[in-house]
């Protein structure tokens, strides 16, 4: 759920939780038996000989247990097998015959809901990052609302013909024609079959039932990843200036698979597969389910396909930080990308009339006189319980007309409160933090006066309401500032580790901006997203992990633009390890919802440097083969290893798999606590030179004196691009108490190119 998407997607789901969904369907006698979505694999290579297709077979296996029974989608790239409505005495039956693999409940996934160039340093590397034809070959494709083919940043002016290799194709559909595409919009599907068979027929007076997005969010993500540039692009004046995609020449593709009541597993699929067999470099997928094993989980298994023809997958890692163990989309083929912010700020400050004044952020887009008016307390103008809160039918008009109204943030969405306070008659709001969101600040376009404040801000404010017989408040509105320090910091929001599936693969791999984006917008709803909301924008501004999975999105299409050879782990390896994890003063990353240092369960390598990534100097690469090892080290089953890879694969029983030896940019373990003393690990990693010939010296580091980092040998020379060489790390851990966490960083360096490593270990 991107952050602010607070309007149209009030669920059931909170994020982080994939709910499997089902309704009643009528069996053979009439009666009413829970009918819900499987999506079934089937071990393609045991397909009896009678059958001439594959296709034949998975009619006839879903035929054999139910003679009702529809098939939704027929799988043929991102898993073996197909996906149709069952009971569940059809699905366990179906699960015993010869050749089924698994039969999975589908899932249903919630969406993670321009200063970003500058603040990458991408208008300063033209001659880092040249926007050349090979950028034009490349296309992004994004998985989501769909899009808004009109917005401006899709204009293709100045890109050549599509490129040859592209298969894709330009769906018609409500309010959307293939006259809508063109050569910056090159495709634009829809996936609805599996939404439709749980929620019913898409109501198209309410949403279009085609690539048309009436949401925001996927042209926003798509925008952000790859949007033309637009001069003059502002939210109601705020952040005005040139709003532009990461890589502005590469193409995009949309596939829409999230509606109004979610994003559905079977479509997910269906639409990476069809993105995979269109001919996109990159996807980009900001959306999320609960924490599953891979082979029970569609974005793992679409992404490995996606890895094994060379594309590129990035997805949001969640909001629902700063919990620990919070993240979403952690399998190691993924890239997993966390939120941090920008240096730039919308202040709007409360003024009290005690004489006091407290900073806080807005993007109201109308004007303030500056007159103090009365001031009061929502939970003092409610009869309900929750009045604190704003919630709808819950201010007493009488109590709150003309007057300012202090609410606290959480349960319902920040842009509906204020709704609320407006539909009571109130003539501001004051939007206060608590506990569980301390000083993050979020801008929002309110529809009346009103800013958000900090925790500490809303209890000194808050003392003062109920003190002062008369109190009273005004909100001044400051326009858009830049320069704000220190910056980046981690989001609180954005989704933690350490990793709750495989602990010894960090997770996130990194952050990027995600706070405060700028970036094009639907429309066909307002920038709040409220029903009530008629204003229409081009651009909005919004926060989330939805917002920088794109961005590295973009990033990782320049990259394979200048590196068409680079395998996705490569590309990977080089954002990671050229992050950075301290300020230009020397002073660590933050974390917003500490105020401290961050870690690299909250930042992964680090902030995203994409100057640097250009000529990391050494990469860690993997292939599909160092994955397959990976699953056997999970000791997964052939069944399983089959279902999320589409091939009959046995690990070796004379062979050792460890978890430690896959070759990623990081390094993670967890260690018993119990034991008493001290543990061992040990890592295998394989450097790659994709830089001039030179000699790296290792260097490690720990900020724990129970952590001891061993790395053998201590320099690497390489003497060609293209060349390998290999090295162990041992790490040995000291009895901790549980719950406890240490960090480290392992670099390589030549004197010039620094290669860095985090590693985080934890006691449980």
């Amino acid at each position: 759920m991107k952050i602010l998407r607070l309007h149209r997607l009030l669920l059931v789901l909170v994020l982080g939780l994939a709910v499997p969904c089902f309704r009643a369907a009528a069996d053979g006698d009439g009666q009413q038996q829970q009918r819900r979505t499987y999506i079934v694999h089937m071990a393609k290579s045991q397909m009896p000989a009678a059958f001439q297709h594959h296709a034949r077979w998975y009619d006839s296996s879903l035929k054999s247990v139910s003679g009702s029974a529809q098939m939704i989608y027929s799988y043929e790239t991102v898993v073996h097998g197909f996906s149709a409505r069952l009971t569940a005495e059809e699905a366990a039956s179906l699960e015993a015959r010869p050749g089924i693999l698994s039969v999975l409940p589908e899932l249903r996934y919630e969406l993670h809901t321009t200063r970003t160039p500058e603040f990458l340093g991408l208008d300063k590397s033209n001659s880092f990052l040249p926007e050349s034809d090979s950028v034009n070959e490349v296309v992004v494709g994004v998985l989501d609302t769909g899009v808004w083919p009109e917005s401006k940043s899709f204009d293709d002016t100045g890109l050549g013909a599509v490129p040859s290799g592209w298969r894709g194709a330009c769906e018609a559909g409500t309010n959307f024609t293939a006259a809508n595409c063109n050569r910056k919009l090159i495709g634009a599907r829809f996936f609805s079959k599996g939404y439709e068979a749980t929620m019913g027929p898409i109501d198209v007076t309410k949403e279009s039932k085609s690539p048309r997005d009436d949401d925001g969010h996927g042209t926003h993500t798509a925008t952000t990843a790859a949007g033309s540039a637009v001069d003059g692009a502002s939210l109601f004046g705020y952040a005005q200036g040139t709003a532009r995609g990461m890589a502005t020449r590469a193409r995009v593709a949309a596939y829409k698979v999230c509606w109004l009541g979610g994003c559905f597993s079977s479509d997910i699929l269906a639409a990476m597969e069809k993105a995979i067999d269109d001919g996109v470099n990159v996807l980009s997928l900001s959306l999320g389910g609960g924490m599953s094993d891979f082979y029970r989980d569609s974005v793992a298994i679409g992404a490995f396909a996606a890895a094994e023809k060379g594309i590129f997958v990035s997805c949001s890692a969640g909001n629902a930080g700063p919990s620990s163990y919070s993240l979403s989309n952690v399998a190691p083929w993924i890239t997993t990308v966390g939120a941090g912010t920008l240096d730039r700020d919308f202040p709007a400050s409360v003024s009290l009339g005690n004489g006091k004044n407290f900073s806080g952020v807005s993007l109201y887009s109308g004007n303030s006189k500056g007159t103090l008016l009365p001031f009061v307390y929502a939970g003092n103008v409610s009869n309900a319980t929750s009045g604190n809160l704003c919630m709808m039918g819950t201010l007493d008009p009488q109590k709150v007309k003309g007057k300012i109204v202090l609410c606290d943030r959480g349960v319902n969405a920040r842009v509906q409160k204020g709704s609320v306070v407006k539909l009571a008659g109130g003539a501001g709001m004051v939007l206060a933090n608590t506990a569980a969101n301390g000083e993050e600040l979020v801008a929002d376009a309110h529809l009346l006066p009103a800013t958000a404040v900090g925790e500490k801000s809303g209890d000194t404010i808050k003392s003062y309401l109920f003190s002062d017989p008369n109190p009273t408040a005004t909100i001044l509105f400051e326009g858009t500032k830049v320069g704000i320090q220190p910056s980046p910091v981690v989001a609180a929001f954005s989704s933690r580790g350490p990793n709750s599936i495989t602990p010894e693969i960090l997770k996130p791999d990194m952050i990027a901006p995600g706070v405060n984006i700028l970036a094009g917008w639907s429309g066909a709803i307002g920038p709040t997203g409220l029903a009530s909301d008629n204003r229409r924008v081009a651009f909005n501004i919004i926060s989330g992990t939805s917002m920088s999975c794109p961005h590295v999105s973009g990033l990782a299409a320049l990259l394979k633009a200048a590196h068409p050879d680079w395998s996705p782990a490569a590309i990977k390896s080089a954002l990671m390890t050229t992050a950075y994890v301290a300020y230009k003063n020397g002073g660590n990353l933050k974390d917003v919802a500490t105020g401290k240092d961050s870690t690299p369960y909250d930042h992964g390598a680090g902030h995203v440097d994409p100057v640097s990534a250009l000529n990391p100097g050494l990469v860690y690469d993997l292939t599909v083969e160092d994955y397959l090892d990976f699953l056997c080290g999970l000791n997964y089953t052939s069944s399983q290893i089959n279902a999320l890879a589409r091939r009959n694969y046995t690990c070796d029983s004379s062979k050792t798999y460890s978890l430690y030896n896959l070759n990623y940019p990081s390094f993670a373990a967890s260690f018993d606590s119990t034991s008493g003393g001290a543990a061992t690990v040990k890592y295998t990693r394989t450097l790659t030179n994709v830089g001039a010939a030179g000699t790296y010296k290792a260097s490690a580091s720990s900020d724990s004196a129970a952590v001891k980092i061993a790395v053998v040998p201590a320099t690497l020379s390489f003497s060609k691009a293209g060349e390998k060489k290999s090295f162990t790390v041992t790490v040995t851990g000291g009895a901790m108490p549980a719950n406890t966490n240490a960090f480290g960083r392992l670099e390589w360096s030549d004197g010039k190119q620094t290669v860095g490593s985090p590693m985080a270990f934890s006691w449980t």
